[in-house]
């Protein structure tokens, strides 16, 4: 069975809610990189009072679009999800650095990983939220 198909084993609607929680997550991390290649100067002063240079949008908007894309491709989809949480965990940590809220970054690296546990079984084989209990009485 090719790696873009749906498993006949796991249920319907797990595997197309996987697709729209990524699909919304990748919508929202596309929305923002493209904001980075636009340089609105509501970019520029967000980046100045993060600690960043306003140069460096450019860059970090190719990194999280290219990240994106490694995400939504299925068999790219757990080397996106890896980058991905990298680069949320540092827009988790500049928030952290300058005392912002730091939740919204960290909801969306949970929603990447949620949403590729649910259409991908290769992943729930990985990390089964539950295991079987030993059939030898041992734990």
């Amino acid at each position: 069975m090719s790696v873009a198909t749906k498993d006949p084993k796991s249920p319907a609607w797990m595997y197309w809610t996987g697709w729209g929680i990524s699909g919304l997550v990748s919508l929202g991390l596309a929305v923002s990189a493209a904001f980075k290649f636009i340089h609105l100067p509501e970019v520029t002063k967000e980046f100045a009072r993060l600690g960043y240079a306003d140069n460096l949008a450019f860059g970090l908007g190719i990194v999280e679009i290219g990240c994106t894309i490694l995400y939504l491709i299925p068999q790219t989809s757990v080397l996106g999800a890896i980058l991905l949480t990298g680069y949320l965990g540092g827009a988790t940590a500049t928030h952290v650095r300058i005392g912002d809220p730091f939740i919204p970054p960290i909801i969306f690296g949970i929603l990447v990983w949620v949403g590729i546990f649910l259409r991908d079984p290769r992943l729930r084989v990985l990390l089964p939220l539950r295991r079987p209990l030993p059939t030898d009485g041992k734990l």
